[in-house]
């Protein structure tokens, strides 16, 4: 049930009524009039801005024009307490209290389908997310992301659309190479007391170890002599070493993919080459030179003839490299196949979720996306910025292996999956994060975590005095309750929840959920709060008992607490 989108079919009526009375003039499309909760110094329950849309073309002032629509609206709906108009010309709308009741009422009839817009063109979409080199454990700047994109594909299912989550496994190239030389030095080690080499293109981590000692472990009859000879199968071992560490890093994250795609399978099956010829036989290529890049020193910059996409003629500032001098595929190429497969699977859209290190790699698989699939607005990419780490004011670390890295165990084992998901939504994706710890462990308002969870544990509290099930059903006969105005304000914050979603989902911003929930149990914690010096305002009254109509209050409250929980991904203890 969204009040808002109700209240604008009701106004559109109005607008299309005195249309076909000639008495006012409509745009082909009726976009930009709004209806949203006006600002609290404003003691109305709704406002428009359908007055301020549609003056200029009817020649009218808006106060003039919402006057006119004021009168109608209130004559045309016996719910209409009051209504006023506010400069510049908004139209500020009062319910009568039965209009809250009856919200309440529908809320608890249809709580399995509160919040989801039922009438949005479902859409069946592939969300890219972490696809972190296999070559180690995930860390903090992996964390972010990964809860991004499970958030995401969350409150997108919630709204009913099909999601596919999917990791793009990046086992080929020099990377690999030297992470299995890497695997293989450590087994040497371990087995003919060797050290481990001191190259800067090895990874020296702890973990290596333990890769090296599983693989020992389960392949007693593997010759460990010669690289070139068990090379091939030693990569295989190494990358499902890191692989399994890596699901066991999401799985503490609370996160579990779909499907893992090797970009070695897509370039044993030819999936470059065959991306390449389609690009070729559509003219998105050629052979040319580029110039140095930023980075590179002009002076010793030699230009060579390379295989070139057209990313200019998409918006990029320059051509991409698709294949080098020497005939070798660039990264880019394999990506731009990756894409074809995705494409060829036939998702409405693509979504990728990307580290704040690849934000300038957006334009140029964008450009691919659209020159394979003719399609502005196929793939669509988030940043997830960096995560600072902050504790007693001050940067914090924290790795408990060698290296220049947190982990994300590590990090889940100093706060939990609960404040690592939450906190981590707390900001919108694209600016930086401060993960304060010390917040993080704070049982208090600034800790919006706990801050929600208590809420939530305050309502089962109530229910459990009750001897009632917070979970099960209430059963009503008759709706007939008068809310108090302060009780009217969190309902006003209940009817957001469709609104909320609506934004979350169609915008990619999450984090907009982690907020909606703070501000809601902020609402009920000053409420219970009033409790304490007012009885008429405690839940559990002076006989030890609760009226029906705080009873259902609660219940819609807990409702959507627990919609909310459950798509960031979070849990809601009935105890604290």
């Amino acid at each position: 049930m969204n009040i808002f989108e109700q209240y604008l079919n009701r106004i559109n009526l109005i607008l299309f009524k005195l249309s076909d009375e000639k008495k006012i003039i409509l745009p082909n499309k009726l976009d930009g009039i709004t209806s949203e909760i006006p600002p609290s110094k404003f003691k109305a329950d709704i406002s428009t801005n359908v007055a301020m849309v549609l003056s200029k073309l009817n020649n009218q002032t808006p106060i003039d024009l919402a006057n006119i629509l004021a009168e109608l609206i209130k004559k045309n709906d016996e719910l209409v307490d009051d209504i006023s108009i506010v400069k510049p010309g908004f139209i500020n709308i009062k319910f009568k209290k039965i209009y809250w009741t009856n919200f309440v009422e529908q809320t608890i009839k249809n709580s399995e389908t509160f919040g989801i817009n039922i009438k949005d063109k479902k859409k069946n979409y592939l969300i890219e997310f972490v696809s972190a080199n296999p070559t180690g454990p995930l860390h903090v700047g992996h964390c972010r992301g990964a809860i991004l994109g499970d958030v995401i594909a969350n409150v997108l299912k919630f709204n009913k659309h099909k999601v596919t989550k999917e990791y793009y496994v990046n086992d080929y190239g020099n990377q690999i190479i030297n992470f299995t030389k890497s695997v293989f030095f450590r087994i040497k080690e371990e087995i003919y007391k060797e050290p481990f080499p001191l190259d800067d293109d090895l990874y020296p981590g702890e973990y290596i170890k333990d890769f090296a000692k599983n693989i020992i472990s389960t392949n007693k009859k593997l010759d460990f002599n010669n690289f070139e000879k068990i090379s091939e199968n030693l990569t295989v071992l190494s990358i499902n070493e890191a692989l399994n560490l890596i699901k066991k890093n999401l799985k503490s994250l609370g996160i579990n993919h779909d499907n893992f795609i090797s970009e070695k399978n897509l370039v044993k099956n030819k999936e470059v080459e065959k991306v390449v010829s389609y690009l070729e036989k559509n003219k998105f290529v050629y052979k040319g030179k580029i110039k140095a890049p930023e980075s590179e020193d002009k002076d010793n910059w030699v230009q060579r003839e390379q295989l070139l996409f057209k990313s200019t003629d998409f918006g990029d500032d320059k051509d991409r490299t698709l294949q080098k001098s020497d005939g070798s595929w660039t990264y880019f190429a394999g990506d731009v196949a990756y894409h074809q497969n995705k494409i060829d699977r036939k998702f409405d859209q693509l979504i990728n979720i990307l580290g704040a290190d690849h934000s300038g790699y957006i334009k140029r698989i964008s450009s691919s996306v659209e020159a394979l699939s003719s399609s502005k607005g196929k793939l669509i990419c988030k940043v997830s910025q960096l995560v600072k780490l902050i504790k007693n004011k001050q940067p914090f670390k924290m790795s408990k292996r060698k290296g220049d890295y947190i982990t994300v165990d590590d990090l889940i084992s100093e706060v939990g999956k609960d404040a690592t998901r939450f906190i981590m939504l707390s900001r919108s994706s694209d600016v930086e994060l401060d993960f304060d710890f010390d917040n993080v462990i704070e049982k208090s308002k600034d800790n919006p975590l706990y801050y929600v969870q208590y809420c939530y544990a305050r309502i089962a509290s109530v229910f459990r005095h009750t001897q009632k099930n917070i979970n099960s059903d209430l059963k009503i006969e008759k709706y007939d309750f008068q809310y108090s105005d302060d009780e009217i304000e969190i309902l006003k914050k209940i009817s957001e929840w469709p609104k909320c979603i609506e934004a979350s989902s169609k915008k990619l911003e999450p984090h907009r959920i982690p907020t909606y929930l703070y501000e809601l149990s902020s609402l009920f914690h000053s409420y219970w709060n009033l409790g304490k010096d007012n009885p008429d305002k405690r839940f559990i009254n002076d006989q030890k008992k609760i009226t029906i109509d705080k009873l259902i209050l609660l219940k819609v409250i807990s409702n959507v607490i627990k919609s909310g929980m459950k798509i960031v991904g979070v849990s809601i203890p009935e105890k604290m």
